[in-house]
């Protein structure tokens, strides 16, 4: 009875923070009505870094010199991630679509692991022509045709897959705190970086959106972080891996609720085949879940 009850404790954990990561989305998506895209980011994530910086301190000031050369570069491809995903919600006619598509990264993980000598399991192969099946749903609503925002979003796929392979192998070796701290500094400061050479910097919007820009920092990715790390402490990999797929579900119902956004029944469909692709790619934790279940 006490495994169960731990299990139970962390299905809703993680589920809450899909929750956030989802509710992150409309977040940004209103933020970057009034602040410039790079500097909402920088923003954004350096507020959401310095809190869990300070929570993690401790653990932090005795990082060695490669363990801080690990957690940056994690840091690095977080950044380069999160540059190509604000880019593509800043173009987005549809923030449910592009959920889907960053979700994508799931998917990659295990593939792009092969550049670095990790086996992939025949799940992921058995998953592939769903994922194709899904873009294609997705890009031929009238013609064929992706746009700039769909590209950026599955670059930022590409690059959270390389950070998700990095982020574990620098996992084992440091604490959880501090090593979401850092990468969340150096995406801020990336972020900032580029948005002081390519953007104008003006800070005087509505409060309401400086209200959505604390949203983001401390509800979607400070308090959303600490959770995921608490309910991934409770709960082996395949909770995780299987309830996190559920970001993008509800991202869609949000856009549609809060944004208004709609989807005709091919864009709907390509949605459902890529989150079947992840369910497909993910085969063993879904079954693992199950079992716990």
């Amino acid at each position: 009875m006490p495994i169960l009850s731990t299990h139970r404790k962390a299905d809703l954990l993680l589920l809450l923070t899909t929750l956030l990561a989802a509710a992150g989305w409309i977040f940004s998506r209103e933020a970057i009505q009034g602040l410039a895209p790079m500097l909402f980011m920088a923003l954004r994530f350096l507020i959401a870094g310095s809190v869990l910086a300070v929570i993690g301190w401790p653990a932090m000031r005795a990082f060695t010199a490669p363990q801080w050369k690990s957690a940056g570069l994690v840091g690095i491809f977080f950044g380069i991630a999160m540059t190509f995903w604000i880019l593509g919600l800043d173009l987005a006619t549809h923030v449910g679509v592009g959920a889907f598509l960053t979700s994508l990264g799931v998917v990659m993980v295990p593939l792009v692991g092969l550049l670095f000598g990790e086996r992939a399991r025949p799940s992921v192969f058995l998953s592939i022509p769903f994922v194709v099946a899904g873009l294609a749903c997705l890009s031929l609503d009238h013609e064929f045709h992706i746009g700039l925002a769909e590209v950026f979003f599955l670059l930022s796929a590409l690059f959270i897959a390389l950070m998700f392979i990095l982020n574990s192998r620098a996992a084992a070796r440091l604490p959880a705190l501090p090593l979401t701290a850092i990468p969340l500094l150096v995406t801020g400061l990336m972020t900032g970086t580029l948005s002081a050479f390519t953007e104008e910097w003006n800070f005087s919007q509505p409060s309401a959106i400086w209200g959505w820009l604390l949203a983001s920092a401390l509800i979607a990715t400070s308090l959303r972080f600490l959770i995921q790390t608490r309910g991934q402490s409770l709960a082996p990999p395949s909770h995780t891996a299987i309830i996190m797929t559920l970001e993008p579900v509800w991202t869609a119902l949000l856009a549609v609720l809060w944004l208004g956004e709609t989807m005709t029944a091919l864009q709907f469909s390509g949605c459902a085949l890529i989150f079947f692709a992840m369910l497909v790619n993910r085969w063993p934790a879904v079954r693992a879940w199950i079992k716990l279940h």
